[in-house]
């Protein structure tokens, strides 16, 4: 069983692009932390390199922003690259299935909400 199901927030601002095949394309970062401290006390965080593709890529480049934080469910998939004359391996993960939970967007107009109704009073 190939399968990947992690939460982070998104490195960049999503956009899509078109194949010349005119699909729908999207790459993404996912930073996500890891669930215990180094020798440091610090947690580490993994930065995911995603795949999304047609409606995925279009909702997530069109509801998500940068800081935003998502769930991604999707498989693991190795290229291979040959870069002067080495073969090298880069593992992606392709998602099927993108979730969002929270928006810094959402969040900032909240807290400034809250700032209005203090003024307010």
């Amino acid at each position: 069983m190939n399968q990947a199901i992690f939460v982070g927030r998104i490195v960049e601002e999503p956009s899509v692009e078109l194949t010349e095949e005119e699909t729908v394309i999207s790459k993404i970062t996912v930073a996500v932390p890891r669930p215990y401290k180094n020798k440091e006390g610090v947690y580490e965080t993994d930065f995911i390199d995603c795949t999304l593709w047609d409606s995925v890529a279009q909702r997530t480049a069109e509801y998500c922003k940068k800081g935003d934080v998502i769930g991604i469910k999707g498989r693991i998939q190795t290229n291979l690259v040959e870069k002067e004359g080495e073969k090298k391996k880069f593992m992606n993960i392709v998602a099927e299935k993108v979730t969002f939970l929270s928006s810094r967007q959402k969040e900032q107009e909240k807290s400034n909400e809250d700032v209005e109704q203090d003024i307010e009073k």
